[in-house]
């Protein structure tokens, strides 16, 4: 694969605007290139950090909210907002990850509670954007593995560049380490650490697993209801028990071809 320059890390950056600092052009160190170019910043970056300032205020209030559901167990923002180089008009993407067995009916608690407190979200297949949240990505915490199929340069850096707003139970780092496969495309993003892959539950008794057995069916319930709403707008969205993430558009091709010609 040949580069537009002599700095592949600057050359995946251009595609979205975004000029790179020397810091960052040493945290986002493409493989095992050495990177010699001095970083900077253009007038359109700075704009965008504007416009993600007030985002930021924005995602941290609805995830502090979000946060008062017990079974949420991480809120962090992805997309553009996660790089301070969101638009005007954009929108605000967050990511949830959940208990185990419990991310439907957390996703309906979750759209109660921020439809209740006048909280606007982005509805689908709408061009009304502009400070929405888009709740574009669910997670089973049994079920954060990237799939090898999806694995790439383009998304490696989408989760490389999460913003944490609400993390219980080291379930970010987890998630890194279960991941750890990013370091390939970007070894210097992130520090991921020897986590283990394995849960560990607190407290567990016998009214625990009492309450569990009782949210199985509530559980079903929500999923099946959700996605019977949602299944005539369904495309490439990916829509299982233990996962629910709706990128109608696959950015990862689009990028990746642009980086590569």
């Amino acid at each position: 694969m040949e580069s537009k320059s002599n700095s592949p890390s600057i050359d995946y950056h251009k595609i979205f605007d975004y000029k790179l600092t020397r810091e960052e052009l040493i945290k986002w160190r493409y493989k095992n290139f050495k990177e010699v170019t001095k970083g900077t910043k253009n007038k359109g970056r700075l704009q965008r950090e504007m416009y993600s300032r007030k985002k930021l205020i924005i995602a941290k209030n609805a995830a502090k909210l979000i946060s008062k559901i017990p079974t949420v167990k991480f809120v962090g923002i992805t997309g553009a907002l996660a790089m301070n180089n969101a638009g005007k008009d954009g929108d605000i993407d967050l990511m949830i990850v959940t208990k185990s067995n419990r991310l439907w009916t957390t996703r309906l608690f979750v759209y109660l509670l921020i439809c209740l407190f006048g909280i606007q979200t982005r509805k689908p297949r709408s061009n009304t954007e502009k400070d929405r949240l888009c709740l574009n990505m669910w997670m089973d915490e049994n079920d954060l593995i990237w799939d090898k199929k999806d694995r790439n340069l383009y998304t490696a850096h989408e989760i490389a560049q999460i913003m944490p707003l609400v993390n219980r139970n080291k379930t970010y780092e987890r998630f890194l380490y279960l991941n750890k496969w990013i370091l390939n495309f970007w070894p210097n993003a992130v520090r991921i650490y020897d986590t283990g892959s394995r849960i560990k539950e607190k407290n567990k008794n016998l009214t625990s697993y009492i309450l569990y057995l009782i949210s199985l069916p509530s559980e079903y319930l929500a999923f099946r209801l959700q996605y019977f709403y949602m299944k005539s707008k369904i495309t490439r969205e990916i829509v299982t028990p233990t996962r629910a993430i709706f990128h109608p558009n696959d950015w990862s091709k689009v990028v990746i071809e642009k980086f590569s010609s």
